[in-house]
């Protein structure tokens, strides 16, 4: 068994993992990448017929990366969002003019992003791919870690400066670090879908909150809209199952018809939904990114972006390290400092919106009521909650829209 060194080793070629390896192409880093799935495969769980929205802040950082472009021709923008109640006649909206921009985010297929990902992936002359390949154990040495993979019938050793969890909400990496979490399990279930309404969406998104959970319809191509109807667990199978004349008709009377009657539905999908924090980030030379380290409930779309600023904070502080040691306690410390504040405000608003929303109270109706209409009456707040939402509050270099290579030239 030959061993094989790395300045960062990335468990994981998911969204987030794959978008970091991409990233990490512009410094002058032995990168490594393992990935149980081949890429492309119908196997492949992150580049599933979902799709996700992404801010403009991550726009940005794709833009950067000069991944953008093959993302473009099929990304659909969200130019307002409308925020509603079932059973109130309040509503707020947010709307990409108000912020002098195109569009507060976008809405991408994840098999798109995943081919345009890999065939990236498959450019990089210093990346090395190591896939399919299970991830077995690792091991602390003074000045690396050393990882143990199962790549067909051989067993290899990585050893790596630093290495990087990346392989999503029940992550191996961070179970063989021995950081435990912290569950939250919602009771709920999103079925996830497309659906075609009657009338075009015209860029619009919405999000309207019922006892039973969220409905978020998302704008896609072909005036299609995505769908992620939220229910109570133990009535997800029946709703899931209808038929889709009986599924619409559902559809419709807890959404309203702000779209007309909606008149088709795409194949139908089912996710539970929890909240796993990792009660740690870190360990000597490791670091966790992503669904590893914060795997959120979908309202409010902040989940993959979160994760993305997680990849391009890691990119700019290794970028400032130059030649230093990239596992360092000094720089992981860095990292840490520069992601806590982030990290903590949108865990803590997700989880914060799912339980309001879900209380049944009395007296939190009013509340709620009054907090959808008064976010429309302070443009101030508004302004700020969008800004924060679109992924440009506390940006780093990259959701600017700025290489790293320019910073290392400095």
């Amino acid at each position: 068994m030959d061993a094989s060194d790395f300045d960062v080793l990335i468990i994981g070629g998911g969204m987030v993992g794959a978008s970091l390896a991409c990233a990490l192409s512009e410094l002058p880093l032995d990168v490594g990448l393992v990935e149980s799935v081949p890429f492309g495969a119908a196997g492949q769980p992150s580049y599933d017929d979902r799709t996700t929205a992404l801010s403009l802040g991550t726009r940005r950082i794709y833009e950067a990366l000069d991944l953008w472009a093959g993302l473009a021709v099929s990304a659909e923008p969200i130019r307002q969002i409308h925020v509603s109640e079932q059973g109130r006649f309040g509503t707020s909206r947010m709307d990409a003019q108000e912020q002098g921009a195109d569009a507060l985010g976008y809405v991408v297929e994840n098999r798109v992003l995943g081919q345009v990902l890999s065939q990236r992936l498959r450019e990089l002359p210093r990346l090395r791919m190591i896939c399919p390949a299970k991830f077995l154990s690792l091991g602390n040495s003074t000045d690396a870690v050393e990882v143990r993979v199962e790549a067909g019938d051989a067993t290899q050793l990585l050893r790596t400066k630093l290495l990087i969890g990346a392989d999503g909400a029940n992550s191996q990496v961070r179970a063989a670090l021995a950081i435990g979490t912290q569950l939250r399990d919602y009771g709920q279930t999103a079925i996830v879908s497309n659906v075609t309404p009657e009338r075009g969406h015209e860029g619009m998104a919405y999000e309207r909150f019922t006892p039973q959970g969220p409905i978020a319809l998302l704008p896609m191509s072909a005036q299609r809209c995505a769908l992620v109807w939220t229910q109570a667990t133990s009535m997800v199978e029946d709703i899931r199952q209808l038929p889709e004349a009986e599924f619409l008709e559902a559809l419709n009377a807890a959404f309203g018809h702000r779209l007309g009657e909606f008149q088709r539905v795409g194949k139908r999908i089912s996710y539970p939904l929890q909240r796993v924090l990792s009660e740690r980030l870190h360990a000597s030379r490791a670091l966790l990114i992503g669904n590893a380290a914060h795997s959120l409930h979908p309202v409010a779309g902040q989940g993959f972006n979160l994760g993305l600023r997680d990849v391009a904070v890691l990119a700019e502080v290794l970028a400032d390290a130059g030649a230093g040691d990239c596992g360092s306690d000094a720089l992981i410390k860095r990292y840490l400092e520069n992601r806590q504040a982030d990290q903590a405000h949108v865990t803590q608003f997700t989880d914060g919106l799912v339980r309001l929303f879900s209380n049944r109270v009395p007296g939190l109706a009013t509340f709620r009521h009054l907090g959808i209409v008064g976010l429309d009456l302070l443009p101030p707040l508004k302004a700020r909650f969008t800004r924060r939402s679109m992924g440009m509050v506390g940006a780093p270099r990259l959701s600017r829209g700025l290489p790293l290579v320019d910073k290392l030239r400095g």
